[in-house]
């Protein structure tokens, strides 16, 4: 049996079409992912324009450093995935593998400081709920907008361990040599993947933590 023949499905007449049937699929998902994540945003946005100054005072509580590093660290992890698909299509298997697990890394290391993040706000109580403590007037819109912040970074970061799950499976079958040249759409519809949920956090960094800091 041929490479081609041992990774093609039955349904397809060929692995072009596989190709093909595998990319809409993704597409379709992330165009779904697009209205979930828009409906927050939409969300988001309106209470800010309602509640400015509350939201402002509450992104001040904020670490802007860590949210940056965070930035840093995922636009990092977008690179080395990118590297990941250059080595299955140009059959460098040990970039591939190194490029999967500097991913799995990178992404580990940013759901490790917003951990760190979300125990901090632990401890400063500023968790909705009715240990909730923020002084002064502004506390109901400051406890809206970190009702935003951990619905929105955290579906944020189940995204990123959804994603870290199917880098590692890409990583067992990488080193049994399932992907080539001639075969490698798991690789590049994961990355696709990987990229949306690092461009989520482009947009959620700046909405969250700069914008109107310093009023």
């Amino acid at each position: 049996m041929s490479d081609a023949a041992a990774v093609q499905q039955h349904q397809f007449d060929d692995l072009e079409q596989q190709h093909e049937a595998a990319w809409i699929g993704m597409w379709i998902f992330i165009a779904t992912e697009v209205m979930f994540f828009g409906g927050m945003f939409t969300g988001y946005i309106f209470y800010r324009s309602a509640y400015a100054q509350g939201f402002a005072g509450a992104s001040n509580r904020l670490d802007v450093w860590l949210g940056a590093i965070n930035t840093a660290v995922l636009i990092g992890s977008s690179f080395t995935m990118a590297l990941a698909v250059h080595g299955a299509e140009t059959n460098k298997r040990k970039l591939l593998v190194n490029g999967l697990l500097l991913t799995i890394l990178l992404g580990s290391v940013f759901l490790g400081i917003k951990f760190f993040e979300y125990h901090h706000k632990f401890e400063e109580h500023l968790v909705p709920g009715s240990s909730f403590r923020f002084e002064g007037p502004l506390a109901r819109p400051a406890e809206i907008f970190f009702s935003f912040y951990f619905a929105m970074t955290g579906m944020h970061a189940l995204h990123m361990v959804i994603g870290i799950g199917m880098l590692s499976v890409l990583v067992f079958q990488a080193r049994r040599g399932r992907y080539s040249a001639a075969y490698f759409t798991p690789v590049e519809i994961t990355g696709l993947y990987w990229h949306f949920v690092d461009i989520v956090w482009i947009f959620l960094f700046p909405l969250l933590y700069l914008v109107g800091r310093h009023l």
